[in-house]
């Protein structure tokens, strides 16, 4: 449940870990978020990217940034989730900014997720059918 606003202050707004379900802060915890990290591997006809942490409005530049660039180069882009413990809305868009960028030069990005709790929340947005969602590559 939400703690109760005092009269004059908004709702203090909660969100939920993707690994655990469990109630996080979202601005007030910030410093003990998990790290964004981001690995680029060069495969033979795609490239895989593999993030792991928190993907939310204060990583998300690096990750929209990376996906951007490789997006851009013409070849399919394989985005795998699976070590991603929370993902918001705004990693949600840079995901489908990365997919539009990528059919704009003739590719392709492809989300490789076997976590439930991604999953789901990808299969409620509909945007397991626009990224191509695979529980595996």
């Amino acid at each position: 449940m939400q703690p109760a606003a005092r009269a004059g202050q908004a709702p203090a707004h909660r969100l939920h870990n993707a690994s655990t379900g469990t109630p996080r802060a979202d601005a007030s915890n910030e410093a003990m978020a998990e790290p964004l990290i981001i690995q680029v591997r060069q495969h033979p006809g795609h490239v895989l990217v593999t993030v792991a942490g928190e993907v939310d409005i204060s990583t998300v530049g690096e990750l929209r940034e990376r996906l951007a660039g490789l997006a851009a180069a013409g070849r399919p882009v394989v985005t795998d989730l699976d070590q991603v413990t929370f993902i918001d809305a705004t990693g949600l868009g840079a995901l489908v900014g990365a997919a539009r960028r990528a059919a704009a030069h003739g590719a392709s990005l492809q989300v490789v997720c076997s976590r439930p709790q991604t999953r789901n929340l990808l299969q409620l947005t509909g945007l397991d059918r626009r990224l191509g969602l695979s529980g595996t590559w």
